[in-house]
């Protein structure tokens, strides 16, 4: 049985306030024939905002999780989609801001939750501390205003909603803000960010389609023995042998595909499509 069977001609509440369904819909219109929509009201920040007013709620998979499942609460509906997304500090890369999308889908009516997933440095994600408005100016066509939207306050970590203005898009919004910060602030600073909201920064709404692609993927990856969607990688098992010495290296030699319904598990050998690491790879050829 097909996922698009499964699926086909159902609709699934999508948990946002900030027009993911822009990106989000039409893929999943497109690859599975379910007809999107979004709740009226839904109050997305109460899980939590980017401005750090209010803290979001656990980590991201679940902060997306708990969207998800209030939508199913309130709509009365079995199938729902939340997305969240994080920023930091690249991993292994000093000084380069990354992106982590998750799409999370709920099928409540078979006890099925499929994550995708994208991670990108993609972003514009920047802040900077400001004192007139040609610093402010010169940030904003740094990262890409006013196609971006940009956000200012008067603290990095606001106490509430009354010290920040959000979703500023024009240049006048963006000197009036500047000017009401720094003749109201006690320091004369004003700090200045990107709006990490979807539907002011169509950077991050491009990773949320490809994260929405990701899960696609995944939920018309079927289990070969039960069909159920979402037969997906739970391990990764390294030690990929070297090409000169064949001494096993960090790389993944094999993956290791699970189902979420009746645990058949299915190991797949050399998942990047070669048998051999480059010797450059290998803590022994090269340490």
């Amino acid at each position: 049985m097909a996922s698009t069977s499964l699926f086909s001609n159902q609709v699934a509440v999508l948990a946002t306030m900030h027009q993911k369904e822009r990106v989000i819909a039409p893929i999943f219109e497109k690859e599975l024939g379910i007809k999107v929509t979004v709740p009226e009201n839904f109050n997305t920040d109460s899980f939590g905002t980017f401005t750090r007013e209010i803290k979001r709620v656990g980590n991201q998979i679940e902060a997306g999780r708990l969207k998800a499942k209030k939508a199913i609460e309130i709509t009365g509906a079995t199938l729902a989609i939340a997305s969240e997304g994080s920023f930091a500090p690249h991993p292994n890369i000093p000084y380069l801001a990354s992106n982590r999308e998750i799409v999370i889908f709920i099928d409540q009516e078979n006890d099925l939750e499929i994550i995708g997933e994208e991670f990108s440095t993609e972003t514009n994600h920047n802040h900077m501390l400001v004192q007139n408005i040609e610093q402010a100016l010169k940030f904003a066509e740094k990262v890409g205003f006013p196609e971006h939207g940009l956000v200012v306050m008067f603290e990095e970590l606001p106490q509430n909603s009354s010290e920040i203005i959000k979703g500023i898009t024009t240049e006048k919004q963006l000197i009036d803000a500047i000017n009401y910060v720094l003749q109201n602030s006690p320091h004369g600073k004003a700090h200045i960010e990107t709006d990490m909201r979807a539907m002011y920064n169509p950077t991050r709404m491009q990773n949320i389609a490809k994260a929405t692609q990701n899960l696609v993927r995944k939920i018309n990856s079927l289990c070969p023995n039960c069909s159920t969607p979402g037969f997906d990688i739970t391990r990764i098992i390294k030690g990929l042998p070297c090409g000169m010495c064949s001494l096993p290296t960090p790389l993944r030699r094999s993956v290791i595909y699970e189902c979420q319904k009746c645990s058949h598990s299915q190991e797949k050998l050399f998942p990047d499509g070669v048998k051999y690491a480059d010797p450059a790879r290998c803590l022994y050829c090269n340490p």
